[in-house]
C-alpha cells in the first residue's frame, strides 16, 4: 500500500491519497476545496494537486471518502467524483448531521436522507481498493457520523485523535459527545499496537516546529496527553468539557456545514443565477 500526505496550510487538514500498487487502485481521504471567506473565491488547487499526482503515477480514483462532515473546511469530494467518477463514501450517521444542520440554513433543497452520498458505511463494514483490504469502524463523538477507515495495518482516524502531543478532537459539536468520543478512542486504540494511525489535522503544540500526522496505537496509548492507558473516562469527559469551553467555532464552520451536508456540492443557484453560502445570525 502507497499512502501519500497533503497538508493544507490554511486549515491544517491533512488528506491521503492511498492506492494499490498492483492495481493501481486508489481512494482519495478528506480532500480539501479552497475557500477564501473574505472575498468569498471558491478553488479547486489542492485538489487539483492531488488529481494530477494520481494521474502521474497511473492511479485510478476508485473511491473519495470523508471520515465525516468537516466543520473546518469544505470537502471536495463532490468535486474529486465529477473528475473521476468516483464512489463518494461517508458514514451512514451523516443523515444526523444533514436533519441537525438543515434548519440551521433553512436548506429547502436538502432531502436528509444521504441519497446525495454514494455509499453510506456501517460499523464493519469492508471494501476493497484494488486488492486492498478496508473495514470501516464507526467512532463517533466529534460527530455522530464519525468513522475510521482501516486500510491494511493504517488506521486513517480523521479528527477523533491527533498526533500524542496534541490530543484529541472537541466534542462541542451538535450530536457531539465527549464520553462517546472517549470509547470511540478506545476502539481504536484497541487495535494492534503496530497499526499505523494517520490522523486528519495537525497543529503544532509547543515544542514542535514540523507538521506531523503519522503515529501509531502503541504511541498514542503511551503518549497522548488526553487519552493515554492511564486516563479514565471520568477524566477525560472532566477535560475535555472544560478545554472545550475556552474553544472557538472554526473559522469556516458556517461554509463547510452548508456545504459538506450536501455532499460537497454548493447550494442550487438563485434566481439571478449566483450562489450564496448563508451566514445565520445570532443576536444578543
Amino acid at each position: 500500500m502507497d499512502i501519500q500526505a497533503y497538508f493544507d496550510p490554511a486549515t491544517s487538514t491533512v488528506t491521503y491519497l492511498v492506492s494499490d500498487p498492483e492495481t493501481k487502485q486508489a481512494a482519495i481521504i478528506d480532500p480539501v476545496l479552497d475557500f477564501e471567506p473574505n472575498s468569498g473565491k471558491l478553488c479547486s488547487v489542492s485538489a487539483d494537486k492531488v488529481l494530477e499526482d494520481a494521474a502521474a503515477a497511473g492511479l485510478a480514483i476508485q473511491w473519495v471518502l470523508d471520515t465525516h462532515a468537516h466543520a473546518d473546511h469544505l470537502s471536495a469530494a463532490d468535486y474529486i467524483r465529477k473528475q473521476t467518477g468516483a464512489v463518494y463514501g461517508i458514514g451512514a450517521h451523516i443523515v444526523d448531521v444533514q436533519r441537525q444542520f438543515k434548519p440551521m440554513f433553512n436548506a429547502d433543497d436538502l432531502i436528509p436522507d444521504g441519497h446525495v452520498f454514494d455509499h453510506l458505511f456501517q460499523d464493519g463494514d469492508t471494501f476493497r481498493i484494488g486488492n486492498l483490504e478496508a473495514r470501516v469502524i464507526h467512532t463517533p463523538g466529534h460527530t455522530p457520523a464519525c468513522l475510521t477507515y482501516l486500510i491494511g495495518d493504517a488506521a486513517f482516524v480523521g479528527d477523533t485523535l491527533f498526533m500524542p502531543d496534541y490530543g484529541t478532537a472537541r466534542a462541542d459539536f451538535p450530536g457531539g459527545d465527549a464520553a462517546t468520543l472517549y470509547r470511540s478512542i478506545r476502539k481504536i486504540l484497541s487495535l494492534p499496537p503496530e497499526t499505523r494511525i494517520f490522523v486528519g489535522h495537525d497543529y503544532l503544540p509547543d515544542g514542535r516546529d514540523t507538521y506531523e500526522w503519522e503515529t501509531s496505537v502503541a504511541d498514542e496509548r503511551a503518549r497522548n496527553i488526553h487519552a493515554h492507558d492511564g486516563v479514565a473516562e471520568e477524566d477525560f469527559v472532566s477535560m475535555r468539557t472544560k478545554r472545550d469551553k475556552t474553544l472557538s467555532a472554526p473559522r469556516l464552520i458556517l461554509p463547510s456545514l452548508q456545504v459538506n451536508i450536501r455532499a460537497g456540492a454548493l447550494p442550487p443557484e438563485e434566481d439571478d443565477g449566483r450562489i450564496y453560502l448563508k451566514l445565520p445570525v445570532t443576536a444578543g
